[in-house]
């Protein structure tokens, strides 16, 4: 098993792919599912955020 040690912690190299497909999921959920919701406050966040990011969505 690898480990990375960062600040005094040891972090397996199963965790950080646990870390990172959640990570990816999370993204895909607010981009993906919040941008196109049809409540207005929820979409216009998402729309703001996207814009911030420099992601096209025109």
């Amino acid at each position: 098993m690898n480990t990375v040690s960062a600040l005094g912690t040891d972090v397996s190299s199963q965790s950080r792919t646990m870390q990172l497909a959640l990570a990816g999921l999370l993204g895909l959920f607010v981009v993906g599912f919040l941008g196109f919701s049809h409540m207005e406050v929820v979409h216009n966040a998402a729309h703001d955020y996207r814009h911030s990011m420099a992601f096209p969505c025109h």
